[in-house]
């Protein structure tokens, strides 16, 4: 029986998109080292992230960035981040776990697909933790990457979180195009986000 794990990273950021990852592992195949990516430093989940990539029968993953949440909202984001993560799935398995209480794609696909949604997934289905990994690793190495542009944000350690040292330079010089501007906006004085938006 193919089980395919599904999870996200990057719903809480200020800046970034959301990732969502698809995992399916052999049957009864087992991951050394994963776990909840939320109980893992960084150096431990890129090791178990190698380790997932070389021994999955399918993964994939998908992206909603910043200026889709802004647009529809980081619950619809997140699940549009899902569906392209199984879009790209070469493999289509007999069961779906998806992280969570909430799963809804558009044009009600999820009716055609044997799913079950499971609350705390990343913590207790080996498939979803592999996911969790897969979608944070893969994030976090997207928000390093973003931080050579704009390094004042900060990106390659806060990853866009919230942090104190990010939102005092949010009050202080405003938004990047990386930033979600709906997340963002109790930062800004009135003046910077017209300033912004003529720039969005």
């Amino acid at each position: 029986m193919l089980i395919c794990g599904i999870d996200e990273a990057g719903r809480g950021p200020l800046a970034g998109p959301v990732v969502a990852a698809a995992v399916i592992l052999k049957d009864g195949a087992g991951i050394e080292g994963a776990a909840d990516s939320k109980k893992l430093n960084e150096s431990q989940r890129e090791e178990v992230f190698a380790r997932i990539v070389a021994g999955a029968e399918d993964l994939s993953v998908g992206t909603a960035e910043n200026n889709e949440i802004d647009e529809i909202n980081i619950l619809r984001a997140t699940m549009k981040a899902m569906q392209r993560a199984i879009s790209g799935l070469r493999m289509k398995p007999d069961l779906y776990l998806i992280d969570g209480n909430y799963f809804r794609l558009e044009g009600g696909l999820e009716d055609s697909m044997n799913y079950r949604t499971v609350v705390k997934g990343d913590a207790f289905v080996h498939e979803i933790s592999c996911a969790s990994i897969i979608a944070k690793v893969t994030r976090d190495r997207i928000m390093k990457q973003h931080h050579k542009a704009f390094p004042e944000y900060g990106f390659w350690s806060n990853k866009g979180y919230p942090t104190k040292s990010h939102i005092e330079v949010i009050r202080s010089a405003g938004i990047c195009s990386l930033h979600r501007v709906s997340f963002c906006r109790k930062f800004l004085s009135q003046q910077i986000i017209r300033d912004e938006q003529m720039h969005i």
